[in-house]
């Protein structure tokens, strides 16, 4: 498989994951035993899936990239100033910490000095295709997801979970065919909280026991939360035990409750930079009913990371998307309240 198909299976594999596990954002594992069947199927408005800030980030990440692949002050230069006009769009979600480094951004502060000091997801949901992009660089794949995480997050567990996403795309890329034991020694961090969640996860993968077993082990009997020592571990072990077999890994995410969306976009960047768009039924893509970031703007965008000429985008239309998303995302709170 080539790189550009690797990169739009990365960007389509988010995208399926964040719409398919959406509509859980939030749960508890007990809700969502009652409320969903075994099926995966988009099912966020009429049988149709939209998705979140995690695939809205990556998106954009990627379009910095195929303008800056090989420096990355002028690649978070640009990504920042595509966070300014996102925010202003007036997104239906946004993570505490991406909106106020981003708000700091609006007021004129450096993209080295926004990001708060928190532990939350927000470089892990852009961190995927930094990796695949830079696999075989490990300088450059270090210097852009140091600049992307700085941007929004300074502090060392959100440094370490972004960190994990990239390399471990990056390793799919350069040895997709090899084992995990390989993947271990590449996600090592200073951060000490960091290197005990891993030790736990690779000690609970090693005993073979299931997904369940890992929400426990991390401390996330009811939910997994959107912490990134949660979220990121919890996704890494659920493509690691179900890995080439999205249906089931995905299944897994969504059962565990909490940040559905988010551990979902991770696994399925890795899914599809394993192998490719096609990994994933052609319903979960054609069902994806979102504009202007839409299937075909992340085929393009993943077409550019290979070397095509960069597409233009509707992006004018990114604050009637949100207004109606946000009334989407209102009526189905309203529902669940009543289910």
């Amino acid at each position: 498989m080539g790189l550009t198909d690797r990169y739009i299976g990365c960007l389509i594999g988010t995208a399926v994951g964040d719409s398919l596990l959406l509509p859980a954002e939030g749960l508890s594992r007990r809700r969502i035993a009652r409320r969903f069947g075994d099926t995966l199927q988009q099912s966020l408005v009429l049988g149709r899936g939209m998705v979140s800030d995690d695939t809205d980030h990556h998106f954009l990440t990627a379009r910095c990239l195929a303008v800056h692949r090989t420096d990355p002050q002028r690649f978070v230069r640009r990504l920042a100033w595509r966070l300014r006009w996102w925010l202003l769009c007036v997104p239906a979600g946004c993570g505490k910490a991406t909106g106020q480094a981003i708000i700091r951004l609006l007021m004129g502060w450096s993209p080295s000095r926004s990001g708060a000091s928190s532990g939350g997801n927000g470089p892990s949901m852009r961190a995927a295709i930094i990796g695949a992009v830079h696999a075989h660089d490990h300088v450059a794949r270090r210097a852009f997801g140091d600049a992307s995480c700085h941007l929004t997050h300074r502090h060392p567990h959100a440094h370490a979970a972004a960190l994990a996403v990239a390399e471990t795309a990056a390793w799919i890329v350069r040895e997709s065919d090899q084992q995990p034991e390989q993947l271990w020694p590449l996600l090592t961090h200073s951060d000490p909280e960091w290197s005990r969640v891993l030790a736990l996860v690779h000690e609970w993968f090693e005993r073979g026991e299931d997904t369940d077993a890992l929400a426990l082990a991390l401390g996330c009997p009811q939910h997994v939360s959107g912490w990134s020592l949660h979220s990121v571990p919890f996704a890494l072990g659920c493509w690691l035990r179900h890995r080439h077999d999205p249906h089931i890994g995905l299944a897994a995410i969504r059962r565990a409750g909490g940040d559905t969306d988010t551990s979902g976009a991770i696994a399925g960047a890795w899914y599809g930079l394993d192998d490719g768009e096609s990994i994933f039924p052609k319903e979960w893509v054609t069902r994806i009913a979102d504009w202007p970031v839409s299937v075909k703007a992340l085929r393009a965008a993943g077409a550019a990371l290979g070397g095509a000429p960069p597409q233009r985008w509707c992006w004018p239309l990114l604050p009637v998307r949100n207004l109606m998303f946000f009334l989407i995302i209102l009526a189905h709170i309203f529902r669940r309240a009543f289910s």
